[in-house]
């Protein structure tokens, strides 16, 4: 249950938890992601997850080997009909252009202008 504790048996180390009110249970999770402010995904197949309720408060363990993702850029709305109001396009080609540039909204028009 909690790597790194010696030879602690895990109900050993759950019955002292308990003496601290501090439940625990295993989280049956295939895999965990986590969305970074980057726009990157952190993510963790397989994982160990433990959640512990402690004075009221929820907390949440997650082990395992995590790698990291490349997110989806997400382009919102406005931006799509903005590039398509200006450079006079269907929002698919817009946002296909937004893609491009990244989410550059002039670059986008200057494509879709050339």
């Amino acid at each position: 249950m909690f790597p790194g504790m010696g030879k602690m048996n895990p109900k050993q180390m759950q019955g002292m938890l308990k003496q601290f009110g501090i439940k625990t249970e295993e989280v049956d999770a295939k895999r965990v992601i986590f969305e970074l402010e980057n726009g990157k995904k952190l993510v963790v197949d397989n994982p160990a997850v433990t959640a512990m309720v402690m004075q009221g408060h929820k907390t949440f363990t997650v082990m395992g080997d995590a790698k990291e993702e490349a997110g989806e850029a997400s382009i919102p709305d406005a931006d799509v009909k903005m590039v398509a109001e200006q450079a006079k396009v269907s929002k698919e080609k817009a946002r296909k252009a937004l893609e491009d540039s990244e989410g550059d909204i002039a670059e986008a028009i200057s494509s879709l202008n050339e």
